[in-house]
């Protein structure tokens, strides 16, 4: 299955019509199906969750390795992230979200942007947008978390933002010890920029 954009952009496309033309989000939604080949939106949701890679990665990660998901804006990073963390509570595991980004209602809307009912995981997943992100801070509120848990960080960049954190090498180092020794799966989000 191959589609013209990824599903958040052509759900977008959907709302932009739906205001345009004056008509139903779910009948906008089921003409960006009809223009990618499904007969339906759920169908085309349903088989493009089949398809994601967030699975086949997570298969492949044992706990205490780290991930890096990195490109430029706009290009499906956090969105990769929260599939990893939907496929590891689908198996079971508890995910974390840590971001000086997003709102807790932002996220709750890219759960329903990759076709993913947030209260499902409601009792498996954990919020935290706290001003005081750091390794330290990690590492604490990660404390009590079960071996296998996967934890998103958003962004890797912002980690080392206050000049009283230590440098970013060093909070890596302590994550990477962290995470090996409590047998966690840290998964980094970064912001590549591409201007010379």
């Amino acid at each position: 299955m191959r589609l013209s954009a990824p599903v958040y952009h052509l759900k977008r496309q959907a709302r932009l019509l739906s205001r345009k033309e004056d008509v139903p989000l779910h009948e906008a939604l089921d003409r960006m199906a009809f223009k990618e080949g499904f007969g339906s939106w759920s169908l085309l949701a349903a088989k493009a969750a089949e398809a994601a890679p967030a699975g086949r990665l997570l298969a492949q990660l044992i706990p205490g390795d780290m991930v890096l998901v990195a490109a430029r804006p706009g290009q499906g990073k956090t969105l990769m992230s929260l599939e990893l963390a939907v496929a590891a509570m689908k198996q079971g595991s508890r995910a974390v979200f840590f971001t000086l980004e997003y709102m807790h209602a932002d996220i709750l809307d890219r759960f329903r942007d990759i076709g993913v009912d947030p209260a499902v995981f409601d009792h498996l997943f954990e919020f935290d947008n706290s001003d005081a992100i750091s390794a330290t801070y990690i590492i604490e509120a990660l404390g009590s978390a079960p071996r296998g848990t996967l934890a998103v960080i958003d962004y890797l960049q912002l980690l080392d933002q206050k000049r009283e954190d230590p440098e970013l090498m060093v909070q890596i180092r302590a994550l990477r010890s962290f995470a090996r020794e409590r047998g966690l799966v840290l998964v980094f989000i970064s912001q590549v920029d591409r201007s010379y």
